[in-house]
């Protein structure tokens, strides 16, 4: 009793000697007054060097406008809202977790009245964070929270992936925000150039996971269908794969794996997560795959890009000729009765094609945007398509025609060596025979003859049924199904090569599947397109695969040789056109056409576009 009226007394004395001062002056009461009853509890030392310590009591408190009722207890004190001064900070916290769950600013700002700023320190983040989340799957033995505690303000605490205060529930698991939230936050630390050279981590990280099928589709707005980052590597727990205990390890990667790819084994999990084909030293296989590629499709489009230049000069020069000769009355070239129709296909000749031209756009279609998912015009085409998932189908579909005429072509290939009766020869006379898609002697004199007609040396060839650009095309089909079609099927179906491929053989599949894939839309669309339809002498189509027939005059201009022996033979009007084919048949079909070629143009035109305007 005494020790009270020891302190109560010389308080009263004050407070009477001070009230009708400040109430006279209307002066705010002083935080000195507030002390001397509360400073059993509140510090002043530790309340003057606070972040609140230039505020006065009543600037949280402001229900205690007069001093004297607040004593009497005829005041009541709500709680602090810390909205007033705090109204960013206030606002983020409205809409986190924590709110909805409760905890509001003194859950974690326990120590108001001493509360000093952080700094920056992230060791103080961390340290209040466990206090409620304990140690959260491990973070403070991980690589990143063992760098928090050593005082590494690079290294990534709680408020970096998570925020300070606008905290969001990561809700259903399987939803675009929080499978995208699995490898956004990642990217913040390991995409920054800077933070990765002065930490010494692997530079190559993000880059090679954003080249692959994951990083494409996650890049594309897609990342609920693909692995990210903490798939991998955890949320929390992250240590090196040299760590017995690291999700990553060698010995834990099945496991990890057959989180998405349940049926995967132990050759699956040799796969180079993180391979970086210009790696020589670390990714051998890799790198030589990669330069094996390259120089194929340089040398191939060097090749027939000159090819395709030359062309256009003398066949425009050519046309000029002709042009010239029909205004001074001159026929260069009379054929007679040049205007019936011949057969140069048959229906199933027209049908194979059309498969061709459905098949490989749709796979174009499809893949590209794959390919070139750093665009603006790959995240708009997935988007027409409905999703990745939907391209995906769509892909496979193609795939699936492909392969049906391509086994189509196989038959056709066996019945024309072994079968046909109006081919005469051995299968190996018919091989290399005329009438073969084979390349034989003939083609090189046939180049060589075309090339002096290009530099005005000589004329140009009287070609046979096939010639060598022609050959080249199908030839390449063939080595496409090998090179595409292969490593198609392998990324198509992974779980099943990966029980008895080891897991590298993905990474070199990707990269001849994409590269053969870039090669062969690369060439239809600007090589076999001038060579079929762009060339000054059948610009803007030729119709002839299409609807199987071309004129006699056509048919002795481009295939003399053909003709010739057709007439020695005396088989010429056994290929005689029975009939035209119908108004409505060409207009459908030459619309069809032309469709095909503005989107194979269209696609020529965004690729080169892509490798001039790359995004990072």
């Amino acid at each position: 009793m005494v020790h009270v009226f020891t302190r109560l007394i010389p308080l009263l004395l004050l407070l009477l000697l001070t009230q009708p001062a400040f109430a006279a002056q209307g002066l705010a009461i002083d935080p000195a007054t507030c002390l001397g009853c509360h400073g059993d509890k509140i510090s002043a030392e530790k309340m003057a060097v606070s972040v609140h310590g230039k505020n006065g009591c009543t600037s949280c408190h402001v229900e205690i406008v007069e001093l004297a009722k607040h004593m009497k207890g005829e005041i009541k004190v709500g709680k602090v809202q810390c909205v007033r001064c705090h109204k960013k900070e206030a606002a983020e916290h409205a809409l986190s977790v924590h709110a909805e769950k409760g905890v509001q600013c003194a859950g974690c700002h326990t120590d108001m009245h001493s509360h000093t700023s952080w700094n920056k320190d992230k060791r103080r983040v961390l340290a209040k964070c466990v206090q409620c989340h304990s140690d959260e799957k491990g973070f403070l033995t991980s690589v990143h929270g063992k760098g928090v505690l050593a005082g590494n303000q690079d290294s990534a605490a709680c408020n970096d992936c998570h925020n300070l205060h606008e905290i969001k529930a990561l809700g259903d698991p399987n939803s675009h925000a929080n499978r995208e939230f699995h490898t956004k936050v990642c990217l913040r630390c390991h995409a920054d150039e800077k933070l990765v050279e002065r930490n010494h981590i692997s530079e190559v990280a993000v880059k090679s996971y954003m080249e692959s099928y994951h990083g494409k589709n996650y890049r594309l707005g897609y990342p609920e269908k693909v692995a990210g980052c903490a798939d991998c590597h955890t949320a929390h727990g992250i240590l090196p794969s040299k760590d017995p205990n690291s999700s990553v390890n060698e010995n834990n990667l099945v496991k990890t794996c057959s989180k998405c790819h349940d049926k995967a084994k132990t050759p699956f999990t040799k796969f180079y997560a993180h391979g970086e084909h210009n790696d020589r030293e670390k990714y051998p296989i890799l790198f030589y795959t990669f330069i094996a590629m390259t120089g194929l499709l340089v040398g191939t489009f060097a090749v027939f890009w000159v090819h395709t230049l030359l062309w256009m000069i003398r066949g425009f020069v050519e046309n000029r000729e002709k042009a010239a000769a029909l205004e001074e009355g001159v026929i260069l070239h009379h054929v007679p009765e040049g205007h019936k129709q011949y057969r140069r296909f048959r229906r199933v000749h027209v049908f194979m094609h059309l498969l061709v031209i459905i098949s490989f756009l749709g796979l174009s279609l499809t893949g590209l945007p794959l390919k070139f998912s750093d665009q603006v015009w790959a995240k708009f085409l997935m988007d027409l398509y409905g999703g990745a998932p939907n391209a995906a189908a769509i892909h496979r579909i193609c795939a699936g025609i492909t392969f049906v005429y391509f086994s189509m072509a196989l038959a056709m290939s066996i019945h024309f060596l072994f079968i046909r009766k109006d081919i005469k020869g051995n299968p190996i006379q018919r091989l290399f025979g005329p009438d073969s898609l084979c390349p034989n002697l003939r083609d090189i004199s046939d180049v060589v003859g075309m090339v002096r007609w290009f530099f005005f040396k000589g004329p140009k060839p009287a070609f046979e049924r096939w010639t060598y650009w022609e050959k080249f095309d199908f030839i390449a089909v063939f080595w496409g199904m090998f090179a595409i079609g292969g490593s198609g099927l392998m990324l198509w179906f992974p779980e099943f090569f990966g029980m008895f491929l080891p897991g590298w053989a993905f990474n070199v599949a990707t990269i001849i599947h994409s590269d053969e894939a870039l090669l062969a839309t690369g060439f239809i669309f600007s090589v076999h397109f001038f060579n079929t339809h762009g060339r000054p002498e059948k610009f803007p189509m030729d119709f002839v695969i299409f609807n199987g027939q071309m004129s006699k005059h056509e048919f002795v201009e481009e295939r003399g040789d053909q003709w010739a022996r057709y007439e020695k033979e005396g088989i010429t009007e056994k290929f005689a056109a029975k009939k035209s084919s119908g108004i409505f048949y060409d207009f459908c079909l030459k619309a069809f056409g032309f469709t095909a070629l503005f989107i194979g143009i269209t696609l020529l035109m965004l690729m080169v576009y892509a490798f001039m305007h790359p995004h990072h």
